[in-house]
């Protein structure tokens, strides 16, 4: 009897786990596969959108799931209901969905009005809602690191929804907190794919932390930490950047107000649009980014970002400053006003444009003798510098011109005209420098050598011009001088080179006419000597091609010639001559004939 006891009681607890089966899923890992792979990886929350809604409809046809052809008739998902992991997923994307909705919202250009907000929100909670019911199913279907996961989630998204209200900032506390306590101890298990992706998770919840224990008031975090904060990247903590920036835009819109007058070369303009103001003072901050003592610890990378942010800050000065002209009416003073300033904003956009190009002459440079850097990308060429000089060359010729189109020019600006004027010599004489060592990679020795001589001499031009300056700029001195000796130094290997060459080409020709051939297979873009007679070209074959040279293919090709028609008298079978037995000449036998018939 004890016996049959146990088997029975084994067999209830098969039928039981065959029943409620416990479901598995890496919620980490599927959110940020889906994330990455589908728009987030750049900031794309419309994409990442339609394909949260393309998955849920694949989902419901696949389960069989759907509310109806015509009415529509909701069906909710309940712990009965879930009899396979698919269940499961239905209500995970559809929390995606709402949250990517909600961050689309965020990220428009001007930001939410109070009518998208409205809805901004609504979306956030109806994420919370859907988060929270995957957190509950869960931990009844799932197994126990599933049911953990789905708790964090929940909880990262409650934390959001407190964020982006703006309030109740303890109890946003206690859910990221929460979250991340969850990650940290995940994080000690499972692969190193998974450990991964923990850690990342928690360096993204960090942020929010610490800005709840700044609103809370445990901690005082000042406004550099804030920006260094946000500079962090990933989807966690867009939520953070926009709240960032909302706080900056009311920090600057307060230091605008006591930011009355714009000061350009000896020039004073004054602002009286606060949207002008708030953009040229966001565009200043940035620039003291650029322009610090510590600004040479910052990757040319992240330089590049915060040149595009200047760009787009003094853009939307200008825009301002436009839409201000055309409503200034007859108003000749407020027009002269608003035209000189967005002569000077233009200005100060050129300067910067000139720095940026000057930033990636300097990374071009630091390429140009590797073979392939880190990232993998192709080692610059010299004609790519060339193509960078001549677009600083451009810019200058710009910048001057619209600096000194002004009528009464103050010594300021005839300063500045000078200084521009003297880097466009420099920048002259490093792209004839550059165009030199394209055409001695090609292998022009000749060509290579007069434009070393002549970039050595508009050096040497400069320097002159610079020393008897009294302005002169001491690391442009520096820079020609560095310029002067690398092209006096080219020079020598150029002409070093050169008589090289002159002195194996009698081998290198006898060589070369020895291994002339007719034999082996030609190749579609080989030319043959026969092909080229009118081109000055080496007999030898040209200097980038490998191989002998050929006179012409052997054996030739076949080619058409002329020859006569073939001409098929159809006629001749069909047609019925006359007889002609009359008119031939009869045969005369004799006696002796006919005997030896």
């Amino acid at each position: 009897m004890g016996k049959e006891m146990e088997t029975s009681a084994m067999e209830i607890d098969e039928k039981i786990t065959q029943t409620n089966p416990k479901f598995s899923i890496n919620v980490l890992q599927l959110l940020k596969s889906a994330q990455m792979q589908h728009g987030l990886r750049h900031g794309d929350y419309t994409r990442y959108r339609r394909y949260c809604t393309a998955r849920l409809r694949r989902l419901y046809k696949s389960l069989k799931f759907t509310h109806g052809k015509g009415k529509y008739t909701r069906r909710t998902i309940t712990e009965s209901t879930v009899s396979e992991v698919r269940y499961l997923h239905v209500v995970f994307y559809t929390a995606e969905r709402a949250w990517s909705h909600a961050m689309e919202k965020r990220q428009l250009p001007d930001g939410p009005n109070a009518r998208q907000r409205i809805y901004l929100i609504g979306r956030l909670r109806k994420a919370v809602k859907w988060a929270t019911l995957f957190s509950q199913l869960c931990a009844t279907k799932g197994d126990s690191r599933t049911s953990l996961e789905a708790e964090a989630y929940a909880s990262y998204m409650k934390g959001s929804l407190l964020f982006e209200l703006d309030k109740n900032w303890d109890t946003a506390l206690m859910n990221f907190k929460s979250a991340r306590a969850v990650y940290e101890e995940l994080g000690k298990y499972g692969d190193l794919e998974n450990q991964v992706l923990c850690r990342e998770r928690v360096e993204e919840l960090e942020p929010s932390i610490r800005y709840c224990l700044h609103k809370v008031g445990e901690s005082k975090i000042q406004t550099s930490e804030l920006l260094e904060i946000g500079e962090m990247e990933g989807p966690a903590l867009d939520l953070f950047k926009a709240k960032l920036e909302a706080v900056m835009d009311e920090a600057r819109t307060q230091q605008a107000a006591s930011m009355t007058e714009f000061h350009w070369l000896g020039h004073r303009f004054p602002i009286s649009n606060a949207k002008t103001r708030v953009s040229i003072l966001k565009a200043q901050e940035l620039e003291k980014d650029l322009h610090s003592s510590a600004a040479d610890s910052v990757p040319a990378e992240k330089k590049l970002v915060i040149f595009d942010k200047v760009f787009a800050a003094y853009q939307d000065a200008r825009s301002s400053i436009r839409t201000d002209l055309v409503t200034a009416g007859n108003a000749e003073n407020v027009k002269d006003d608003l035209s000189g300033l967005d002569k000077a904003v233009n200005a100060v956009l050129g300067q910067r444009t000139i720095e940026r190009n000057q930033l990636l002459v300097s990374i071009a440079k630091s390429k140009l003798s590797r073979q392939r850097d880190d990232k993998g990308d192709k080692s610059t060429k010299p004609e790519g510098l060339v193509r960078l000089y001549d677009l600083l060359l451009l810019n200058i010729e710009d910048l001057t011109e619209l600096v000194s189109s002004g009528r009464d020019r103050k010594p300021e600006e005839v300063a500045f005209c000078e200084e521009y004027d003297f880097k466009s010599l420099v920048f002259r004489s490093e792209r004839c420098f550059y165009l030199a060592k394209s055409y001695s990679l090609a292998g022009k020795r000749t060509e290579a050598y007069a434009l070393y001589c002549h970039a050595r001499s508009l050096a040497d031009d400069i320097l002159r011009k610079l020393q008897s300056s009294t302005n002169a700029d001491k690391v442009m001195i520096q820079e020609v001088k560095a310029l002067y000796d690398n092209c006096r130094s080219n020079i020598c290997v150029e002409h070093a080179a050169g008589i090289m060459e002159d002195l194996k080409a009698p081998e290198k020709l006898s060589k070369g006419v020895s291994t002339l051939s007719l034999n082996g297979a030609a190749k579609k873009s080989e030319k043959f000597l026969l092909d080229k007679l009118d081109d000055y070209e080496s007999a030898v074959g040209d200097p980038g091609t490998k191989g002998p040279s050929r006179i012409e293919p052997f054996p030739p090709a076949f080619q058409s010639i002329p020859r006569n028609p073939i001409v098929l008298d159809l006629a001749f079978n069909s047609i019925e001559f006359p007889s002609l037995e009359k008119r031939m000449k009869k045969e005369s036998k004799g006696f002796i004939s006919r005997l030896w018939r």
